[in-house]
């Protein structure tokens, strides 16, 4: 007996009153959680050493799967630590433990100090044996925490623990998310899997090289048969009854907690097979079976995780740290602590990590993450820039306007994870009738095995639960909706709900927006009309001065085309704007001080300037906003300028027609000329213009009434109305937008229209899939039901054929991924050949 033994229980029986109220305290579910964690703690050094021998590196072998097993529990409260050398270890120490590699792995601890460890902090035992000045009281197991990081090579400021307000401890790791929880228990199940795997097989391989003997045995019928007797079948029975017993606990555990709770699953049905062949004395079959159908659970959670991983990678696009400008310098702080309103500089190569507008510099980002678009995108100053895209070619200071879950990647994320968690109308179906499954299936098999009158009743039932199992019918939506989910959004098309997805197949009709929609939303000079004997430069010079201080469309058009063709604009000596009329400036023109007139033609004539000889040009331009010249009282020429259409819209309606699509309607608050125009470049034979926002949602209600489902495209701000009241509302270049995010059901990230066909087309496709799938899953389940019950296959291939229609499953729904690549890469040629290159106006 050791001198901690001896003291220990000398101490218990001076105080054997407090011992035994020590005992009655011990919650039993946290001593057995306390056992488990204090074994699995001794796992890891053993599994360290194991690695050592056959030269593994730390992340191979045993060394993971006890580390995940170690941290998988939570430390118990309230549990005092034994006053003994051996720290928190103490209890599952037995004396016959304590071998030298046992001492050798505690040689870190102090000798010669028989005062419980209760009082020493982390930081005492890295240290290897250095004394701690301050005495802090912690939890049981914070040395077996501790030392199990150091022998994993993770140092203890990672696995620090928290005291909170709530009086218990956390220990938890920052940098994993919900993926990697997911992917590390994974990864320890596997681990069991291979091992009970490896066992069941092991003794198959037994039983074909093992020596056996030929036996006679008597028959029911009275006939003599021969068996063969093998001299190692207690060995093959007890090695396939531990792998098999590995395998099946999980199984086993999850059907009776499902039981308890109330709930039925299809670990029910498995578990029962399993526990069917153990009372048959069959273990290899029970072992099999366990094994193919927690690889089949294996293939969906690995299948789940993959979707979560690659959703939380977006995150990853967000670089830690920023160059936040302060003090006339620059300071490298943590991005989580960017505040609105600070600047930032970022330099060529750098992700950008928050969302703002671009005060100093140009340059060149690439947004692809965001919004989709296959090029990169010029930025100049009063530009918007998105967190986690990346700066190529220029240095840029940027005006921080969003920080963490507020940017843009962040409600991408946050919106992503909403709608995979929502649930499709054949889904909610599948849930309704599910609980009469279980005991169909049972009573099928109870009947197939008492009415069969052979000795293979048993195992024709077996085969029957095997196959019962739902497994390809219950991944049948979610991982075709997942996988669609994750299609759009990479080519950026924001869907909140997977039933948003099923819907936009299902459409008839599309209403447009036209402003901002089908056309850019910006005022461009399409054209300039001069006077007769009035040149053409001084015609622009003078109404781009005049317009200077005016914030009106109109007037930056008219600063941008000057600036386009290198006239210097002036700022006026005075300037006076008269709303929805025009403006009158006092601006300099060849030495002398002109007064000038920029408005609409009502404008002009109010102020007694005839406009009469350019009627004929205003006619010519009709469709076109129009605004006259006049300086002195001397008309100087007409500008014309117009909301220029998108370079795709024409081909993108065209496209939904093409897909059948039967109403193609644009609606517009603008003027009939105008609409009529824009309507007659896209094709669209049906359009209304002067449209009030009241009216646009009156147009929507009647299509519905006539037994349309519709899809409305707008801006998402001032036809947020009518895009509430269709089937679907897309909201178009949402990426910066919160109300355009929040305001629609499908949010479009960037201004490709096509992105609308291939909605459709990506919608239909994901429906197939889904029937595709669901036809399969059922047509499998019925079929191997009905070859288990006539004998035809043994539960074991019945176990290898459900987890081969998993993987059917999974396969056939990753299809979906990459659909629509080919239209993608003609999309990316087309654009590359426009170039961007804005048209310079005419001259007339």
């Amino acid at each position: 007996m050791t001198c901690a033994q001896r003291k220990l229980r000398a101490t218990n029986e001076r105080n054997p009153a407090e011992r035994r109220s020590r005992i009655r305290t011990v919650n039993p579910r946290r001593a057995h959680a306390t056992l488990f964690r204090r074994v699995c703690s001794l796992a890891v050094p053993f599994a360290t050493v194991q690695s050592a021998i056959h030269g593994l590196p730390g992340d191979v072998g045993l060394v993971p799967a006890a580390t995940a097993l170690f941290q998988a529990f939570p430390p118990p409260v309230d549990t005092p630590t034994p006053p003994s050398r051996w720290g928190a270890f103490r209890p599952a120490l037995r004396p016959r433990l304590g071998t030298s590699t046992v001492r050798a792995y505690y040689s870190a601890f102090p000798k010669g100090d028989s005062r419980s460890r209760t009082d020493r902090s982390p930081s005492a035992y890295q240290a290897q044996g250095a004394r701690h000045a301050s005495r802090q009281p912690r939890r049981i197991h914070r040395v077996s925490t501790i030392m199990a990081h150091q022998i994993i090579g993770v140092s203890a400021a990672e696995a620090h623990h928290h005291d909170h307000d709530h009086g218990h401890d956390h220990f938890h790791d920052h940098a994993h998310g919900e993926a990697a929880e997911q992917a590390r228990w994974a990864g320890v199940w596997l681990f069991i899997t291979l091992v009970g795997g490896m066992l069941v097989l092991t003794s198959y391989f037994v039983q074909i090289f093992s020596p056996y003997e030929l036996v006679e045995f008597t028959r029911d019928d009275g006939s003599i048969g021969e068996r063969k007797e093998y001299l190692y079948q207690f060995h093959m029975d007890f090695v396939a009854a531990v792998g098999a017993t590995l395998l099946a606990l999980r199984i086993i555990w999850h059907a009776i907690r499902n039981l308890i709770r109330g709930h039925m699953h299809m670990d029910e049905l498995v578990a029962l097979a399993i526990v069917a062949a153990f009372a048959t004395g069959d273990y290899r079959a029970a072992g099999v079976i366990a094994f193919f159908l927690l690889l089949s659970e294996l293939v969906e959670t690995r299948t789940a995780i993959g979707a979560r991983a690659s959703i939380e990678e977006l995150v990853k696009l967000t670089p830690k740290t920023a160059r936040l400008i302060a003090n006339g310098g620059e300071q490298i702080v943590e991005a989580v602590s960017l505040e609105k309103g600070q600047r930032i500089r970022v330099r060529p190569g750098d992700s950008i990590p928050a969302d703002g507008k671009v005060v100093s510099g140009e340059s060149t980002v690439n947004q692809a993450n965001i919004t989709g678009e296959s090029l990169p995108v010029d930025k100049r100053p009063g530009d918007p820039v998105f967190s986690g895209t990346m700066n190529l070619t220029g240095a840029m200071d940027i005006e921080v306007t969003k920080v963490a879950g507020e940017t843009t990647l962040g409600q991408v994320q946050r919106l992503i994870l909403m709608a995979e968690r929502t649930r499709i109308p054949i889904m909610r179906l599948i849930d309704r009738y599910v609980i009469w499954y279980t005991p169909v299936v049972l009573m099928l098999a109870a009947l197939v095995m008492f009415f069969t009158k052979d000795e293979n009743g048993m195992q024709r039932a077996i085969a029957m639960l095997v196959a019962s199992c739902p497994c390809a019918l219950i991944m049948a939506t979610p991982t075709a909706m997942v996988a669609g989910l994750s299609c759009a959004a990479r080519l950026g098309i924001l869907i909140k709900d997977v039933g948003h997805l099923e819907s936009a197949g299902r459409l008839t009709a599309v209403v447009f927006d036209k402003t901002g929609t089908l056309t850019t939303g910006i005022l461009s000079v399409t054209r300039l009309v001069p006077a007769e004997k009035t040149d053409g430069v001084r015609l622009l010079r003078l109404a781009a001065s005049a317009e200077m201080l005016s914030n009106h469309p109109a007037a930056k058009a008219l600063q941008e085309v000057a600036r386009e063709a290198n006239i210097e604009a002036e700022k006026p000596q005075k300037f006076e704007e008269v709303p929805g009329k025009g403006v009158v400036a006092t601006v300099s023109d060849d030495g002398g001080a002109a007064t000038v007139l920029v408005g609409r033609e009502t404008f002009l004539r109010e102020r007694g300037v005839d406009v009469s000889a350019l009627s004929e040009a205003a006619r010519a331009a009709e469709g076109m906003s129009q605004l006259y010249v006049a300086a002195d009282g001397k008309l100087l020429g007409l500008v014309c300028l117009e909301d220029r259409t998108r370079p795709a819209a024409r081909e993108a309606v065209e496209d939904l027609r093409n897909i059948g699509i039967r109403r193609v309607a644009m609606l517009t608050g603008d003027r009939q000329a105008v609409a009529k125009r824009v309507a007659s470049e896209m094709a669209c034979t049906e359009y209304r213009a002067d449209c009030l926002p009241q009216e646009k949602l009156d147009l929507v209600n009647a299509m519905r009434a006539q037994g349309h489902r519709v899809m409305v495209i707008g801006d998402g701000v001032n036809d947020a109305p009518a895009l509430a009241a269709g089937d679907l509302g897309v909201a178009m270049g949402a990426a910066g937008s919160d109300v355009a995010i929040n305001s629609a059901s499908i949010a479009l990230l960037n201004n490709d229209l096509t992105r609308i066909p291939f909605l459709v087309r990506l919608s239909r496709a994901t429906r197939r899939v889904v029937v595709q799938n669901l036809v399969f899953g059922v047509m499998f389940v019925v079929t191997v039901m009905a070859l288990g019950a006539f004998d035809f296959i043994p539960p074991v291939l019945a176990a290898i054929l459900h987890t081969a229609s998993s993987f059917v499953v999974v396969f056939n729904s990753a299809r979906l991924v990459r659909f629509g690549e080919e239209r993608a890469t003609h999309q990316q040629l087309m654009e590359a050949e426009a170039g961007g290159v804005s048209p310079q106006p005419a001259l007339a």
